[in-house]
């Protein structure tokens, strides 16, 4: 079988891979159960370790969303979100409609929520490039040493039509989430 090739970061060729290839080689012990990577086009992506700050803030919105959110959504940290046959990523947070993990989509995701701590330029870079890409309507990229957070909404192509910096102590209300609204000054680093 001749499988075809695409080009690494320095040009050398790479042999993609599917979701389906990849979940094999977790399964078969190939990649460790307890890894961390993304694959982006075809590609494998090792994420980056997470710091005491991110985790922090992870904390606080876990407790932030699930106490706000209304009881028809629901939310999930860290879940392996697939968007096609060869790209799978991982945000800190999805809010999708209740009951519907199992069918989470662009379409029913409606908001994406990253922290970027060491890995802040690719979740602002090229991270944010797939989610527009896959047309994922609305992200927010948090930076964990400002709180400053980066809104990103409507998706055109590889790009965001509006980004907008959100400071702490301003309140961040999602579009399609009218009735949830979160103030990140109130994060106790």
């Amino acid at each position: 079988m001749n499988a075809p090739f695409t080009l690494a970061a320095e040009g050398l060729p790479r042999r993609p891979f599917t979701v389906k290839q990849v979940l094999r080689m977790v399964e078969m012990g190939v990649i460790g159960h307890d890894e961390r990577f993304e694959l982006i086009g075809g590609g494998i992506a090792p994420v980056s370790p997470k710091g005491i700050r991110h985790e922090i803030i992870k904390a606080w919105i876990i407790e932030t969303l699930v106490r706000g959110l209304p009881k028809h959504l629901q939310t999930v940290p860290e879940t392996t979100f697939y968007l096609s046959d060869d790209t799978f990523i991982e945000p800190d947070f999805v809010v999708y409609p209740r009951g519907k993990l199992a069918e989470l989509s662009p379409q029913s995701c409606l908001l994406a929520i990253e922290i970027g701590d060491s890995s802040l330029a690719y979740d602002l870079g090229r991270k944010a490039e797939i989610y527009a890409q896959f047309g994922i309507g609305e992200l927010w990229v948090i930076n964990a040493r400002t709180l400053v957070t980066c809104v990103h909404r409507d998706p055109v192509d590889d790009r965001y039509g509006s980004v907008e910096d959100v400071e702490a102590g301003m309140a961040l209300t999602p579009l399609r989430i009218p009735e949830l609204s979160i103030d990140l000054a109130g994060i106790d680093l």
